[in-house]
């Protein structure tokens, strides 16, 4: 009998090689190197993985940035300042890490001779530390300046090696077909697709990772896992935060760009794909995309989208997004998305699977609801006065990640009282605290493991499956901060005669 979820869990993880990993000798560039990404979450990860050993003895970090005012020193008593911000004790060992693997090459313009200064720096980094020529190149930069970056690396030679290069990119990439078209095609101009890193924290987060083992290595679920066992599918991503300092870029974003394009969508794929073979990077590839052009197109009816009004949320009264700094007075940019995807495939024909994020809702979570189909017929009916509950699993990725398995049981008596309980299984309670997303990631860059980055194809793939909705954008409705979202979105669930799932 299975006692708790952790047990299954427990078995999946035997599956997974411990992660003891060792990346060569390399240097990690990271263009952009002054900015928020770097000092909030690409520094504080990549010094976790070499305190941990997974950077070995030779791996070195180059910034640069448009700072002429820098230097090394000053580059690496800003990272001290980063690092302690984050909760490091800066003490002697610390400071001797940044003095002997942290380096800076400033530029002035960011155009070609900016670049060839950089090659030279990084050659002689290299070759005064007896490095090979393995190198990362990280874009920390806002996404209109992708292009030029890429250009430049590659007009002065640094997108080939006589060791390894990848390029890692952060999202969004595009913003639409159109623009992420163009991006591939320069990528691919001066970088093989096999180089390339586009980076989604999300595919960081533990269980997110988990997904494959879960549902691959347990043979209690896959069987299940289908449209004759499965309701519908829920994917809801909440944030009790509003718009905050980030005005300029919602304003030409909104959620479906930020949120449902990229995020839901990865997790989408990751749970309708069919099982991969072989279970490497290229086939994972292949079946996300598959799910991606097997989905119908996206009906009219099937998409709500919202935008928040001033409301509370824990006795606070908030603003409306219309009165946040930075915000047009007559927006119509969503902020809440909910939309229902139908997936014509053999596994998935007729099950729902639905998306819903947004900005100011009643609680953050992000979560996956599988909800299975109820016993065909009530044989308990008779004797149960209150209807039996389908089987629900909950995989949440945030904020405490983990799994609940919801189920029907007789509570003790000798009347037949039916109850509904779980097995529940979390992350922390199990292993103790997790490592942060960015810090999985950059490790399967280093390591040369691209597994959970997105390929040129997905990309395409989802953004001209939402391109209807960006060329004729439904109307957006109100819904009160401290909500669910709209109460039409509840509409995308009228067949099945229930609402979402509350988390």
């Amino acid at each position: 009998m299975i006692q708790n979820l952790a047990v299954l869990q427990a078995r999946a993880q035997a599956a997974v090689p411990p992660a003891n990993a060792t990346a060569e000798p390399h240097v990690f560039v990271i263009l952009g190197a002054t900015g928020d990404l770097t000092g909030r979450k690409l520094l504080p990860s990549l010094f976790s993985l070499s305190q941990e050993g997974h950077l070995g003895d030779q791996g070195f970090i180059l910034g640069t940035a448009v700072d002429a005012t820098l230097d090394d020193d000053g580059f690496r008593a800003r990272c001290r300042d980063w690092l302690a911000a984050d909760g490091v004790n800066v003490d002697d060992r610390v400071q001797q890490w940044l003095k002997e693997r942290l380096f800076y090459q400033p530029m002035r313009t960011g155009g070609t001779e900016d670049f060839r200064t950089l090659g030279t720096r990084l050659a002689a980094l290299e070759k005064g530390q007896q490095l090979p020529s393995n190198r990362v190149f990280y874009l920390a930069l806002p996404s209109d300046v992708f292009p030029i970056a890429i250009t430049q690396l590659g007009e002065v030679g640094l997108s080939k090696s006589s060791g390894w290069t990848r390029l890692v990119i952060e999202k969004p990439f595009g913003h639409d077909l159109a623009s992420a078209q163009q991006l591939n095609a320069l990528v691919h101009k001066y970088f093989d697709e096999a180089q390339v890193y586009r980076i989604d924290h999300y595919l960081g987060k533990e269980t997110v990772r988990n997904f494959l083992v879960f549902r691959f290595a347990n043979s209690l679920f896959e069987p299940l896992w289908n449209r004759d066992r499965v309701e519908r599918v829920e994917f809801t991503v909440a944030e009790t935060l509003g718009v905050e300092h980030r005005a300029g870029y919602y304003e030409h974003a909104g959620a479906l760009r930020d949120m449902v394009q990229n995020h839901l969508t990865q997790l989408l794929t990751l749970t309708a794909m069919d099982v991969p073979a072989p279970m490497e990077a290229s086939a994972i590839w292949d079946e996300k995309v598959k799910v991606l052009r097997s989905i119908l197109p996206i009906r009219p009816e099937n998409v709500v989208f919202g935008q928040y009004t001033r409301g509370q949320i824990d006795g606070t009264t908030l603003p409306g997004y219309r009165e946040e700094p930075g915000v047009a007075r007559d927006s119509t940019i969503e902020t809440f998305a909910a939309i229902r995807l139908d997936i014509a495939t053999w596994r998935w024909q007729g099950v729902p699977f639905l998306l819903r994020t947004g900005k100011r809702l009643a609680r953050r979570v992000s979560q996956v609801v599988i909800t299975f189909r109820c016993p065909p017929v009530g044989i308990f009916r008779p004797m149960v006065s209150a209807s039996i509950h389908p089987n629900v699993l909950v995989i949440t990725i945030q904020p405490d990640e983990g799994f609940d398995l919801h189920f029907e049981m007789k509570a003790p008596g000798q009347s037949v009282a039916v109850e509904t309980r779980s097995l529940h299984f979390r992350y922390s309670e199990a292993f103790g605290p997790l490592p942060e997303a960015y810090e999985t990631l950059l490790l399967d860059v280093v390591l040369g493991d691209s597994t959970l980055f997105v390929r040129d194809d997905w990309v395409e793939a989802s953004w001209k499956l939402y391109a209807p909705l960006l060329e004729n954008r439904p109307r957006v409705l109100p819904y009160a901060a401290g909500t669910w979202g709209p109460a039409e979105a509840d509409s995308l669930l009228k067949e099945l005669e229930c609402g979402w799932t509350t988390p």
